[in-house]
């Protein structure tokens, strides 16, 4: 018997996992459905409960924040009438109570929003949410904006005014505020400790109360597909499809196949094909489908547990960083066009600074510093300490996402000549971002992306009050566990200046700061292949941390 060759099971594989997901997937109807494939699911759909851009993805449907970025990266309104600011005097800065410099900033809903229930939405759904968010073991983030929104004044069923004890730059983004159905949540948090686990988004994700959107959640299928349809109370545009479904497909080379056999329609570029498959996809298939390249604030990196006290030490940091060629990864893995990070800041953001520590491939000093760091002693290939502990690490990142496992490949490869024994383990997205990464569970390494809005301070992945323990309900996105009281003046400096000049330079000291202590290596930025067919309209590529999916309802087919 002929011995089957390795191509030929990698064809074998994919026309089996088509196969399946063509017998899973729920019956199309042509022009009134839309069928979209991600690589991630959701860990949970509470619109405040862990970061994760598969949920906001979904969301995007399903909710509507109070203010918005859009695709020229504007602060624009979504649920209010007028933007807040100081000029048209709905922003007023004022002296807190216990004498700092705040701001009160009314805002007023727009008057047809309404649940998916034909609820209201109203200033008790405000309210509730405002006590949600502050609540110490709620889970939700980000706490620091709860925490200086110290007071809300109702003025009636549809106008509040939020009193923060500080007066930021970004004063009136308001996009954190998450609202809530108060008529619904209200009795699962009865129980604030347990509230997480008792919300109706995790008990009761078909009601339509919960949702703020085009569209309604009517159905989860755990790791295989989430079903959206059209909201019979939506306020705005009529979206063009009556369901929507989002179908989960975690290994990249799958979903390439599932959207080739017409399984799916479409492959969103915020959780989609790598760019090397979609550069090569292009290339074979750029008839069939129509391919936008989107740079933007999508910074890959991977995040260092610095209670290990092997990383606890910043010359091993920086070792591990220069012992990557990660010009060589950006150039023959993807074609030059995500280029090297620096630091956590885009050089599309205009507060980008030129003049920061930048380290080279160079191995030598990557030894230099090892040996430095105690790690002098090679044995077997690897580095050992006096004591005669090896130099072993692991790295982690979400399975079946062929480009971070090609790349992790590579960053093994590179350690391993400078004697870092680095061994891969990886787990799926829902695991890897609802557990590992935000209760800290990771040893070492733990390699993503941070999508980001334009000029996004970094509060709750930098600041040493948002390291997530046990006692905050893991509710901080301080992975790393960095402690730097230079960082956190920095932090506190950026938010409440308002001249763009002095904050720019501020900026610059906050990128020095992260590339010296190096809390993360930084590896690129990304470019989001958006895989869309070619009968498909108005999908418009933000480049930011809201996705395109804000904007459903202007989908439509020719």
């Amino acid at each position: 018997m002929r011995k089957a060759t390795l191509p030929f099971l990698i064809r074998l594989f994919l026309l089996v996992a088509v196969t399946i997901t063509a017998l899973t997937t729920p019956v199309r109807a042509a022009k009134s459905e839309l069928v979209i494939g991600i690589t991630q699911f959701p860990s949970t759909l509470h619109p405040g409960i862990d970061a994760m851009m598969a949920k906001s993805y979904v969301l995007g449907m399903a909710q509507r924040p109070i203010t918005v970025y859009d695709q020229d990266w504007k602060l624009v309104c979504m649920v209010c009438t007028k933007l807040p600011i100081i000029e048209n005097g709905k922003a007023v800065p004022e002296t807190t109570p216990d004498g700092k410099q705040g701001i009160a900033v009314t805002v007023t809903l727009l008057a047809e929003a309404v649940w998916g229930d034909g609820e209201p939405v109203t200033t008790k759904d405000v309210l509730f949410s405002w006590r949600v968010g502050r609540h110490d073991k709620s889970g939700v983030v980000p706490k620091e904006f709860y925490r200086r929104l110290y007071a809300i004044d109702v003025v009636d069923d549809k106008t509040f005014t939020l009193h923060f004890d500080k007066l930021t730059f970004d004063y009136n983004d308001l996009g954190s505020f998450n609202l809530l159905p108060a008529h619904i949540e209200t009795s699962a948090f009865a129980e604030p400790e347990t509230y997480r686990f008792k919300t109706a988004y995790e008990t009761d994700t078909g009601n339509p109360g919960l949702w703020l959107g085009p569209y309604l959640v009517s159905d989860v299928e755990s790791g295989s597909h989430l079903v959206l349809t059209a909201n019979p109370h939506w306020w705005g545009a009529k979206p063009a499809f009556d369901r929507i479904i989002v179908r989960v497909i975690e290994n990249t080379a799958a979903l390439e196949a599932n959207l080739l056999s017409g399984a799916i329609d479409m492959i969103a570029g915020e959780l989609g094909l790598t760019l090397d498959q979609a550069i090569a996809m292009e290339r074979r298939h750029g008839d069939r489908f129509a391919i936008q390249y989107k740079s933007g604030l999508v910074y890959e990196h991977i995040d260092l547990n610095l209670d290990n006290p092997v990383l606890a030490d910043r010359r091993v940091r920086r070792a591990l960083v220069q012992a990557l060629d990660r010009d060589a990864i950006s150039t023959q893995l993807f074609a030059g066009r995500q280029p090297v990070a620096h630091s956590g800041v885009n050089p599309l953001d205009w507060i980008y600074a030129e003049d920061i520590p930048r380290y080279a491939h160079d191995p030598e000093t990557a030894v230099r510093l090892l040996d430095e760091a105690g790690w002098s002693i090679l044995r077997g290939g690897i580095r050992h300490n006096a004591a005669g502990e090896p130099l072993v690490l692991e790295i982690m990142t979400t399975a079946g996402n062929r480009s971070r496992e090609m790349v992790q490949q590579v960053l093994q490869s590179q350690w391993k000549d400078i004697g870092i024994d680095v061994r891969i383990r990886n787990q799926p997205a829902r695991v890897f971002f609802g557990q590992t990464v935000s209760e800290r569970r990771f040893s070492a390494m733990a390699m993503f992306a941070w999508i980001s809005a334009p000029e996004s301070v970094p509060r709750t992945t930098l600041h040493s009050d948002h390291i997530p323990t046990v006692d905050n309900s893991y509710a901080g996105q301080n992975y790393t566990g960095y402690r730097n009281p230079d960082m956190d003046a920095l932090i506190d400096a950026i938010e409440v200046e308002l001249d763009r000049d002095k904050r720019r330079e501020l900026w610059r000291r906050l990128q020095y700061l992260y590339a010296e202590d190096l809390p993360a290596i930084p590896l690129y930025f990304r470019a989001e292949p958006h895989i869309l067919p070619k009968w498909l309209t108005g999908v418009i590529p933000t480049g930011h941390q809201f996705p395109t999916t804000l904007w459903v309802e202007n989908w439509g087919f020719r």
